[in-house]
C-alpha cells in the first residue's frame, strides 16, 4: 500500500497550467488529463462523486444546496457526512487493508464522517448575533492543537469580500501538520484560493496569473514535502470557471408569472418556498426548478425554456441522462448558457429585499449569492463604517453588517455546466506515469484510480 496526497486545486483548468510552474512540472512528469465533470459541477456534488464514485442521483448531493420538501425549507452548505449516501473511498480502502488511514482536510460533508482524521470551518454563532471563527476536528483534540500553532481558522479569508491566499495558506500549514502528526495513508487537501478571483474578474483578467502563482507556491510545498516521503501525488479541480456577464433572474420571471410567493416581514419579501406553487433554488449556472402540482410541470418548463439566458431545461427524462434524477432535485432543472449564471433573488424593488441579502450569509440565503465576494461599490468609506460596525458588536450590541451589493453585474465568472472547451473545465494531474487512462477521465471513474495509485501502482 502507498501513501498519497490528493490536492483539490479548485478552479484549475488546463489553460491555466502555464501560470503554475510546480503544477505544470508535474503534469509534464507524470500525466495529466482532462474530467468529464457531473451535472452541476459545483463543490457538493463534485466532491461527493469523486468520494464516492457514484453520480448525484445515487449519492442525493444534488448541488450546494436543495429544497428539503419534508421542511419546507431551502438548505445550503450542510456539514454532516451522513447526507452522502454511499461507500466513501476511505471505507472502500479500509476493507482492503485495516491499517489504512485517512485524512479529509476541508473536503465538504466532513463531519460526522468515517474518516480517521478531519478537519472543516465551523464557525460558533452566540446569541448576540457574532461569527466567530472556528473549526470542527476529528480527533477533537487536533482542534485545539492546529489553532494554538497557526491561529484561529481565518473564515473570513475562507469566503466572504476579503477571501483570499491568506486561508489556503492556513489549509497548507494544517496539511503540513497533519503529515508530520498522522503521517495518513490518504491526504485529502482542498486548496480553494483561485475560485475567489475567477469568480470576481473572470478568468481572462489580468490579475489571475498572479492567483494562480500563489496557490501553485502552496501546492509545491505540499509535492516536495510528499517526494521527500515517497508519498504519490494527485492534483485535482472540479470544475473550470467560464467568463459570465450577466445574471438569469429566474424567480423574478416565476414571480411575474404568478408563481412564486413570498411572505412581508417588517418591509421586507422573504421567500415562501412551501406556499409556492414553483420556485427555483438557483446554485451558479444551475438552478432546481420545483414545481407542486405535477400538472403544471410542462407549463412551467415552457416558460422558464425561454427566459434569456438559459440554454436548456431538463425534464423527468432529461434529469436521468444527467444522473440527476434524486428526490431532492427539482421538478425540473435549468442549465444557462455558457455566459450567465442563475441568481437566487426574488425581489423587484432592493428596498424590498431581505436583510440578509446584504450580508455574507451562506446558511440563511435560498440560493447561492457570489455577490457575498463583494464590499457593495456605492458605500462610502466602507473601511470606516465596517470597522464601528465591528466595534458595536464587541461593545454587545446587535448590527447588521450590510456591506454586500445586489448589483449582479459585477459577477464575471461561474460554472456549473459543462465547459464548452475540456481545457477549461476540470482537470487530473498525477505523479504517476502509468495510472491514468488516455482521453478525459469520468468523475466517477476518480475513486476508482486514487484507489489504483494506493494499491495498484
Amino acid at each position: 500500500m502507498k501513501r498519497l496526497l490528493v490536492l483539490n486545486v479548485v478552479g484549475l483548468t488546463e489553460n491555466l497550467l502555464r501560470f503554475a510552474p510546480n503544477l505544470a512540472s508535474l503534469s509534464r512528469t507524470g500525466s495529466c488529463r482532462p474530467v468529464k465533470a457531473v451535472l452541476p459541477a459545483v463543490t457538493c456534488s463534485v466532491q461527493s462523486t469523486y468520494l464516492t464514485g457514484l453520480m448525484p442521483a445515487q449519492h442525493g448531493i444534488v448541488g450546494n444546496g436543495w429544497y428539503f420538501r419534508d421542511l419546507s425549507e431551502v438548505w445550503f452548505w450542510r456539514q454532516s457526512n451522513r447526507l452522502v449516501a454511499g461507500e466513501k473511498i476511505w471505507e472502500t480502502a479500509k476493507k482492503v487493508d485495516p491499517s489504512f488511514t485517512c485524512a479529509n482536510l476541508f473536503w465538504w460533508y466532513n463531519m460526522y464522517s468515517s474518516a480517521d482524521i478531519t478537519v472543516t470551518p465551523r464557525p460558533c454563532y452566540p446569541a448576540d448575533g457574532r461569527k466567530i471563527p472556528d473549526i470542527y476536528t476529528q480527533p477533537s483534540e487536533l482542534r485545539a492543537n492546529l489553532q494554538h500553532r497557526f491561529g484561529r481558522f481565518p473564515l473570513f479569508n475562507f469566503w466572504g469580500p476579503t477571501a483570499n491566499i491568506v486561508s489556503s495558506r492556513w489549509i497548507t500549514d494544517c496539511a503540513h501538520h497533519v503529515e508530520a502528526h498522522y503521517r495518513p495513508t490518504l491526504n485529502l487537501v482542498y486548496l480553494p484560493h483561485l475560485d475567489y478571483d475567477l469568480q470576481r474578474l473572470g478568468p481572462d483578467h489580468a490579475a489571475i496569473p498572479a492567483a494562480v502563482a500563489a496557490i501553485d507556491a502552496l501546492c509545491g510545498e505540499l509535492i516536495d514535502e510528499a517526494r521527500r516521503n515517497d508519498t504519490c501525488i494527485v492534483v485535482l479541480s472540479e470544475y473550470g470557471i467560464s467568463r459570465v456577464e450577466g445574471a438569469v433572474g429566474i424567480n423574478r420571471a416565476l414571480r411575474r408569472n404568478g408563481l412564486l410567493r413570498f411572505r412581508e416581514e417588517l418591509g421586507r419579501e422573504i421567500l415562501d418556498p412551501g406556499a409556492s406553487d414553483a420556485f427555483a433554488v438557483a446554485d451558479h449556472q444551475l438552478a432546481h426548478v420545483y414545481v407542486k402540482n405535477a400538472g403544471r410541470i410542462g407549463e412551467v418548463g415552457a416558460m422558464v425554456a425561454v427566459l434569456d439566458g438559459v440554454e436548456r431545461v431538463l425534464d423527468a427524462e432529461g434529469k436521468k441522462a444527467a444522473g440527476l434524477d434524486h428526490p431532492d432535485s427539482g421538478e425540473l432543472v435549468a442549465i444557462s448558457a455558457a455566459d450567465r449564471w442563475f441568481s437566487y433573488a426574488w425581489w423587484l424593488d432592493e428596498d424590498r429585499a431581505p436583510d440578509y441579502a446584504r450580508t455574507v450569509d451562506i446558511h440563511r440565503k435560498p440560493g447561492y449569492d457570489p455577490l457575498e465576494l463583494f464590499i457593495d461599490p456605492k458605500i462610502s468609506a466602507p473601511r470606516l463604517r465596517i470597522g464601528l460596525k465591528l466595534v458595536q458588536k464587541k461593545l454587545g450590541f446587535r448590527t447588521l453588517m450590510d456591506f454586500i451589493p445586489l448589483d449582479e453585474r459585477l459577477i464575471k465568472g461561474s460554472h456549473g455546466r459543462p465547459p464548452d472547451d475540456p481545457a477549461n473545465g476540470a482537470v487530473f494531474i498525477s505523479s504517476e506515469t502509468n495510472l491514468l487512462p488516455e482521453g478525459a477521465i469520468p468523475a466517477t471513474a476518480v475513486k476508482e484510480i486514487l484507489l489504483s495509485h494506493m494499491f495498484n501502482g
